[in-house]
């Protein structure tokens, strides 16, 4: 009895003390992983934690492709001014 309530108090130790995982791709890719390992001779398990593992490095990948081309595509809004408009505006007066 004492055993089982030490471990139920260091589980919830250890949940309380664990942060936020990010996980994302890990969900999808390990569904897919459980099933192919399952039928391809029940390692449902290892294809699981098989399946997270590239979902989760393949989800790293494409938000690393899509931070690089957002920062292709947008400038930030901290470009400089055309030269014409730093001017003042007694010299951008054309006669």
């Amino acid at each position: 009895m004492k055993l089982k309530m030490l471990v139920a108090a260091l589980s919830c130790a250890l949940a309380a003390m664990s942060g936020a995982a990010s996980a994302k791709g890990c969900l999808a890719g390990a569904a897919v992983g459980g099933v192919a390992g399952h039928v391809a001779g029940h390692h449902g398990v290892l294809g699981a934690a098989a399946g997270c593992a590239i979902g989760n490095h393949r989800a790293k990948v494409k938000a690393k492709e899509a931070m690089a081309a957002n920062s292709r595509t947008n400038t930030g809004g901290n470009a400089p001014a055309p030269a014409a408009s730093r001017l003042p505006d007694e010299q951008r007066k054309v006669k």
